[in-house]
Parts: C-alpha cells; structure tokens; sequence
C-alpha cells in the first residue's frame, strides 16, 4: 500500500483521463481518404483535440468546423474552432451549428464526411427547429438541468426541439459518406444518445419527449411545448435510407478509462474493483450504495480484501433544492464522507474527465478519514453543507478541491475509494 493514497487518487484519475485524450485514441480509427472532398464536422468538449488529431494524421487535403466549450480551443491549421456555451446553449452555438449544417448539405457519393462527437455536443449543437428560438431552447435545458432528468431524457426532448440533432445532421449529409468518431460520456455508450446522436438513426419519438417534460412538471416556454405536441417532423429512424452510408466509432469509453485507472492500482499492490462504468441515479443515494460497499469490505473483507479500491462511472444526477453550487461529484463525495463518518483507511475521489463538475471550473474532490473533523474544526456543518447542495463550497474550504483545468476529453464521472490496508 502506498505511503500516500491522496497521491494513488489522482494518479488513477489522471490515467483514467490520459486514456480518453484523443491525440492517442484517435489516430487509429481514421479511414483512408475518398476520392472527392473530405469535410470535418464535430461538436463536444474534445472537439478541438480531436480536429488537432485528424490534422495531425490526415494524409490528404480536408476542411471544416468544429464547436467546442468556451476555454476549450486548441491550435489547428485547417479545421476551424468555434468556442460556445455549455450546458445551456447561446448565440455562437447556434450559429455554428447552422454553419456546420450548411457545410454538410449538397456533397456528393464520392465526399466524406468525418464528425466528431464528444459530450458536451448536445448543448454546443444549438440549431432550434423551425418556429423555435434560442431562448425557448435555453429556458427548456434550464428547466431539465435544474428538475435532475438524466441525459437521456434530456438528450430526447432536445433532439425534439433540434434542426441538427437527432440523425437530420447526417440526413443533410446524404448521399456523402459519414463516418462518426466517438468520445463516450453517456451510460451505455449509445451513439444515439451521446450529444443527441446528430449523425445516427434516432428511436426516440416525439411522444416520448412530451411525456418527460409531464413527468418533471414543465410547461413552459409554450413554443417549446407546442413543437412537441405538434409532431410535424419527426427524426429520422432506423432504416432511414438517408442515413444508408452513416458508420460510427468509438474511441473511447468509460469502460477504458476505469481499466486504465486499474491498472495503476494493480502496480500500486492494490486489487481494483470496478462496480460499473454506468451508473445512475441521485448522486446522493448513489454514494449511499458505494458506502455500503466499503462497509462490508471494512467489516468482513468483501467482495475482496484490503488494500483495495472500488472504480465506477457514470453520470449521476442532482435534484437541486438548496441554494448551493451544485456538482454531482462532490455532492456524491459530501453524502459518501457523511455515510462513512470518518471510517479509518477510507479515501475516495470523484471527478468529471471533462475537468468540469457541474458549472465549476473544478473536476472534483477528495474525502479523506479525517474530512470530517476538519470541518466540525472550521465550524463546517457537513450535513447542512448536503442538504444546501453545496459540496463544491464545502470541499473548497477545506481545500480539498481537484483541479485540473480543461481537459480536452470526456468520457464522464470517475469514482474511486480506496480502502488502504
């Protein structure tokens, strides 16, 4: 066991990252040139990193556009970069989005169409249907962030509501070839779902995305509403002719990214556990089940002895009720340190890969056996820090924060604790 399980920590997260980073994961799925154009489009977090790696390895002439989250801009030469807001959409998403629309539309069989896709694109991808606007799109994605629906539900109203998600991306496309690389963030690593799956047959229908803005009791912007209840144009499905010539990647996953993170416990001497790389949920009741785990391993050395440390990922959700900052890790590691209550040998991280938890510049935290007295020691009442929401106040006081600034990927949430001998 390591004299340092803080640096253990991070050394799993980092790799966890280094895993997903796209000038490694990316070069080898790059197809050979077409005998007519090449045109890069793409949307996400790693969008920039991933145009820098098509360049970087592109044997042959290409133009193109991509959108990525504002801080996110890398160098390239020919692909160009456009930063935009994320989670909730703006102005230059938008017109970056009907930019790459247009750059799509009127190819022939003999062009290519190279899109690549990371979490994020969703909200970057911000092209509103006919007779919606900007605003209506942004009150919708407020409303959804703030009511904890998961990304899938969220992913299927805004493919709804979209003149680019949803498949129509890849529709405009036709009859180029269109070859997808993939960065996972979603559960399950559905195309269809990762940002909105612009390029691949959609199964979700408008019924669908009606019922979900009832279960969450959101009734307005009225025009958002209406353009569901209307159904007028509904996304292209499985079998869709225009999407005949469409071909998806995946690059990288959640799944990769724990077994990287593994391997550097295995050479640390420590037995990796990894629970699953989708899980869901309330990030509350989530830590609940992980602290039980580490419980039984405590008190009876299973499902496997210490040292130890148990991996998961995923994307938790978080029902905002407090007046606090948010985050699903550190809301998740706040509720964890809580259900623990200074349990000796315990520590855990959580993080976002993307290097952002929520809407703060920050990946993440540690909790450590001690979080807890540390806090009582500053007059921190860890409880009422849970109940406001508030785990990035609360761990940033403690300075406990992770940081690790942009990181040009995503392959979602990271958890680990580690379970020292």
């Amino acid at each position: 066991m390591p004299a340092d399980p803080r640096a253990l920590l991070r050394q799993m997260f980092d790799a966890a990252i280094a895993s997903a980073l796209p000038a490694q994961c990316l070069p080898p799925h790059l197809p050979a040139p077409p005998r007519g154009r090449t045109v890069v489009v793409g949307a996400g977090k790693a969008a920039a990193a991933m145009a820098r790696a098509v360049e970087e390895h592109w044997p042959g002439e290409l133009e193109g556009l991509v959108v990525t989250r504002y801080g996110h801009r890398v160098a390239t030469r020919r692909i160009e970069v456009v930063e935009a807001a994320h989670p909730v959409p703006d102005l230059a998403g938008r017109e970056a989005a009907e930019r790459i629309l247009a750059k799509v539309r009127g190819l022939g069989a003999d062009d290519l169409v190279l899109c690549l896709i990371s979490g994020g694109g969703s909200a970057l991808l911000a092209l509103p249907a006919p007779g919606l606007t900007l605003h209506d799109k942004q009150a919708i994605n407020r409303a959804l962030l703030r009511c904890g629906a998961n990304i899938g539900e969220m992913n299927c109203v805004r493919k709804h509501l979209s003149a680019i998600k949803g498949g129509r991306l890849a529709a405009a496309a036709a009859p180029a070839q269109v070859l997808t690389l993939l960065i996972s963030d979603v559960p399950g690593d559905d195309p269809a779902v990762i940002a909105s799956g612009p390029t691949v047959p959609d199964p979700t229908t408008f019924a669908e995305a009606r019922a979900i803005l009832r279960k969450y009791g959101i009734d307005e912007p009225r025009a958002a509403v209406e353009h569901l209840e209307a159904a007028m144009d509904e996304t292209p499905k499985p079998g869709d002719p225009r999407l005949a010539r469409c071909e998806t990647r995946m690059i990288a996953a959640p799944q990769r990214a724990l077994e990287a993170a593994a391997a550097v416990a295995r050479v640390a001497g420590v037995a990796p556990l990894i629970l699953g790389d989708a899980l869901e949920g309330e990030s509350r009741e989530v830590a609940l089940v992980h602290a039980g785990i580490a419980r039984q391993v405590l008190r009876h050395g299973q499902p496997l002895p210490r040292p130890c440390v148990l991996l998961s990922g995923g994307e938790t959700t978080v029902t905002v009720r407090g007046s606090g900052r948010g985050g699903r890790n550190v809301e998740f590691l706040l509720a964890l340190a809580v259900a623990l209550d200074g349990a000796p040998g315990v520590y855990a991280l959580a993080g976002d890969t993307d290097g952002i938890d929520g809407a703060e510049e920050r990946a993440g935290a540690m909790v450590a056996p001690d979080t807890l007295a540390r806090a009582a020691a500053l007059g921190i009442d860890a409880k009422a820090a849970l109940a406001d929401n508030d785990g990035h106040g609360f761990f940033e006081k403690l300075g406990d924060a992770v940081i690790t600034g942009p990181t040009l990927t995503n392959v979602n949430d990271f958890r680990a604790i580690l379970l020292a001998a």
